[in-house]
């Protein structure tokens, strides 16, 4: 059975939105139609991302990264993945900027994920690294 995790929305994302929709309507309050145009289509790709992350671990033990439309999904087999660590980004005394998971597989690649249930996410993706992966007869 799939499982499929979102993405968090952090504060740095609600402020990209709101500057973009500033700069969005700004052009179009001056009539610079075209300039109002490219904010307008910025946000709506933020949006679409923002809005479409998700993480999904699936039954066939892959973990499947899909952040939206216009990007293309990236498939990651369990069994490739190396280590899941926690990290903080740009720390400033206890406050830190994003807070994430970095997972590593392959031969030294790397993603960062920021699912909404990380303490369930990690759990499962470990539970999944541990066990004994089928084999099929041939």
């Amino acid at each position: 059975m799939n499982r499929i995790f979102h993405a968090r929305i952090v504060w740095y994302q609600y402020f990209l939105l709101t500057v973009l929709t500033i700069n969005a309507v700004g052009a179009f309050w001056v009539k610079a139609a075209m300039i109002g145009l490219i904010f307008a289509l910025l946000l709506l790709v933020i949006i679409e991302r923002i809005i479409h992350t998700t993480y999904t671990v699936t039954a066939n033990d892959d973990l499947v990264v899909y952040v939206g439309r216009f990007a293309r999904k990236r498939i990651i087999p369990i069994v490739d993945i190396t280590a899941i660590e926690r990290y903080r980004s740009m720390k400033f005394g206890r406050f830190s900027v994003a807070n994430y998971l970095l997972i590593s597989y392959g031969n030294n690649k790397f993603v960062a994920l920021m699912p909404t249930k990380e303490a369930e996410f990690i759990e499962l993706m470990q539970e999944r690294m541990e066990r004994p992966r089928k084999e099929t007869i041939s």
